[in-house]
């Protein structure tokens, strides 16, 4: 298992979906501890107000606009940060979208824009990441995936069908990053207070703040053993054991956790 936890002093960190939520807290976190931060979000002004606000901060926050979806663009982009910021030592792909699915009214344009933003758009930026830091022998990698990848649940069957593509997709690459000296992890997250899930139509348990989001997955970076960035971990831990329910069990005790027992049809 490769241990390689990156540091400052090993080059520059590149965030994806740093215009809001846990994207933008994490890379001012980053910043407060000495990084100098590639932000890219299809947000220009979102980004350079970001840059603004971490202008006293030890490290420094320099933006990089672009759309995740779009292939040449986050190739030019990490080759752009390569050469102005140096190596690119940690990556977090963080970008994505939530977009709620009723499956009797569902929306095909939202399934087609939650799998290229989501995973496409995570491809798009670990890709090129990958071709760099297999050039410098060393580099670490955060895939945020979300447990709703683990199990299907209300609302989210276009959002947990790419979360869950995501968790298969970091446990496959991992076998062969390890050998190339590149860290490769998947960050969990339960539910945090952002806007994206401010419209969730059910109760949401253990909801955290993006502060403390941000300090888990921190906290998670640095070990040099650990994979998978799951949290809040007692969450986590109930949603893996449901995982273990027959179907019989399983879409009863949802469907009564959820609210959906009681939900009419539209």
């Amino acid at each position: 298992m490769n241990t390689f936890a990156a540091q400052p002093e090993d080059g520059s960190a590149w965030v994806t979906g740093a215009s809001s939520g846990i994207g933008r807290a994490l890379a001012l976190d980053l910043a407060r501890f000495g990084w100098v931060v590639a932000v890219t979000a299809r947000s220009a002004d979102a980004l350079f107000a970001l840059q603004h606000e971490a202008r006293d901060l030890p490290g420094a926050i320099e933006p990089f606009p672009g759309d995740v979806s779009d292939t040449e663009a986050m190739a030019g982009c990490a080759g752009m940060i390569h050469e102005r910021l140096g190596q690119i030592a940690l990556l977090v792909a963080n970008a994505g979208v939530y977009l709620p699915q009723d499956g009797l009214n569902a929306d095909a344009d939202a399934f087609r824009t939650s799998f290229e933003v989501n995973l496409m758009g995570t491809v798009n930026v670990l890709l090129p990441a990958i071709a760099s830091m297999k050039k410098a022998g060393k580099g670490q990698i955060a895939i945020v995936s979300s447990v709703a990848g683990y199990t299907g649940l209300p609302t989210s069957s276009a959002y947990g069908a790419t979360k869950a593509g995501l968790i298969n997709l970091a446990e496959s690459l991992k076998f062969d990053l390890d050998r190339s000296g590149i860290r490769l992890q998947v960050i969990n997250p339960g539910f945090v207070d952002t806007p994206a899930t401010s419209s969730n139509p059910f109760p949401m348990p253990q909801l955290l703040s993006v502060e403390d989001a941000v300090r888990e997955i921190r906290k998670g970076l640095e070990r040099q053993r650990k994979f998978e960035i799951a949290f809040p971990r007692a969450f986590v831990w109930k949603l893996k054991l449901l995982k273990l329910l027959p179907y019989e069990l399983y879409f009863p005790l949802i469907a009564k956790v959820t609210g959906w027992n009681k939900k009419q049809a539209d």
